[in-house]
């Protein structure tokens, strides 16, 4: 598809912007359009999910029957079954006369179905049906209807987690998702922004009959960094109340500020619910990652005091440059020590930078400055034996913090190990020899 081709559908529907992944998931809803398939589309709450299902609906051979966008978050549990697939006079309290549903009124259209995670389950298994035989029951009937209509279906949130979690029908997942679309969010869209909000501003303008709004250089830096949850709906709020209620029609940084949560200004890392497993922070909470990365240092510092004790004793053969290497890329584990004045060098050992001297051959005493009162010297290299002991608890402390942590992920999956391996973000393979290990097979 041609970038020529690409820009005609975004003024086709109003879509401004030129990000690559915005690019790319126009390119994917056009291909799909003129088919049949089902197409699920993924991203976060106001980035644009609905201008998707109407690009694949105006695109294919159903543009001249129905399009229906429903929130199926905001259709109570109770009645939902009846807005989707009708009912028949009597079926419930209130139904004095029977009623079509959207599956009967839109046959030959398209169904936009948003927030389908927020589908009950007994509605799940009727959709189920619906996109497999292309039938449906009426509430309160026993008669089979047909209907041909095609589904597309979004959602901000990862419906693996909510299969694993047993809140969404796994079959019917994988029914939904034969295309997948993701829809990127604002804040990963660069200089479509600023755009945005140029085209926001001119419209509210003209709409309230004022002098359009201008940035600053350092003002659309400012907004171009900032995080914007709420995406697009987010940005758009703020374009109109500054639009509104701003006296000066050219706002500076400063200006802009005080429009800014200041809690979302900053593009440093967050946690973002519902995002990926494995590698990826997105699916533990804050604590978990604390408690992994407080584990991480702990088996670096146990492995930093094994190569000292190794050192102290002569038992590690090191060349001095390599030692030198070692302990400057574990420099940040000791206390003080770029503020520490050098240490003498007593016995011609060679100098390392930020003031360590070390031992000229295994045998020789080891020496590292850190902080008045707390370097090594010859009367240390007796306490060798507390330094191993010491080190022999840290690692059987980890070992069981090791094996807390894999039973619990068993039991979070219910001993599916697959995804306990992607929770704990090693491999099925490490999972299995973990679990020999420590002999946890039987669980």
């Amino acid at each position: 598809m041609t970038n020529q081709e690409i820009q005609s559908i975004k003024q086709r529907f109003a879509i401004i912007g030129n990000a690559p992944a915005l690019n790319y998931a126009i390119q994917v809803a056009t291909q799909v359009a003129p088919t049949d398939m089902t197409v699920l589309i993924t991203g976060e709450s106001g980035s644009g999910k609905e201008s998707f299902s109407k690009i694949i609906h105006a695109l294919s051979p159903r543009k001249h029957g129905q399009f229906i966008a429903i929130n199926c978050g905001a259709i109570p549990e109770g009645t939902i079954d009846s807005e989707l697939f009708g009912h028949e006079k009597g079926a419930f309290t209130g139904a004095n006369e029977a009623r079509k549903g959207y599956f009967e009124v839109t046959d030959g259209g398209t169904i936009f179905l948003d927030e389908i995670a927020e589908m009950p389950l007994g509605t799940q298994a009727r959709l189920l049906r619906v996109l497999e035989n292309g039938e449906f029951i009426r509430v309160g009937s026993s008669k089979v209807q047909k209907t041909d209509v095609r589904v597309v279906a979004a959602t901000n949130v990862n419906l693996l987690d909510r299969v694993q979690a047993g809140k969404f029908r796994e079959d019917l997942y994988y029914r939904l998702n034969t295309v997948p679309i993701t829809v990127p969010p604002l804040r990963d869209r660069g200089d479509d922004i600023y755009l945005l909000f140029r085209k926001f501003t001119a419209d509210f303008s003209e709409k309230h009959r004022v002098k359009p709004i201008s940035l600053t250089p350092d003002a659309v830096r400012l907004l171009t960094r900032f995080r914007f949850p709420g995406n697009i709906r987010q940005l758009k709020n703020l374009a109109e109340q500054i639009s509104v209620l701003e006296m000066e029609r050219e706002v500076d940084a400063a200006r802009l500020t005080t429009y800014l949560p200041a809690a979302q200004t900053s593009l440093l890392p967050a946690l973002v619910p519902g995002h990926g497993a494995g590698g990826d922070f997105g699916s533990y909470s804050e604590r978990d990652i604390l408690y992994r990365l407080l584990f991480d240092m702990r088996r670096d510092m146990t492995d930093l005091k094994k190569v000292v004790l190794e050192l102290a004793t002569g038992n590690r053969p090191a060349a001095a440059a390599d030692t030198q290497e070692l302990l400057r890329q574990n420099s940040h584990l000791f206390n003080n020590l770029s503020e520490s004045a050098p240490y003498p060098n007593p016995d011609g050992a060679p100098e390392a930078p930020n003031g360590y001297y070390l031992p000229a051959s295994p045998t020789a005493p080891l020496r590292v400055d850190m902080g008045p009162g707390n370097y090594a010297d010859e009367e240390d290299v007796d306490q060798t034996e507390d330094i191993s002991h010491e080190t022999e608890e840290e690692t059987l402390s980890l070992d069981a913090v090791e094996k807390e942590m894999i039973l619990k992920a068993l039991k979070k999956h219910h001993n599916k190990r697959k995804y306990a391996a992607q929770d704990l973000g090693i491999s099925e393979r490490t999972l299995y020899r973990k679990l020999k290990q420590y002999d946890l097979e039987s669980a």
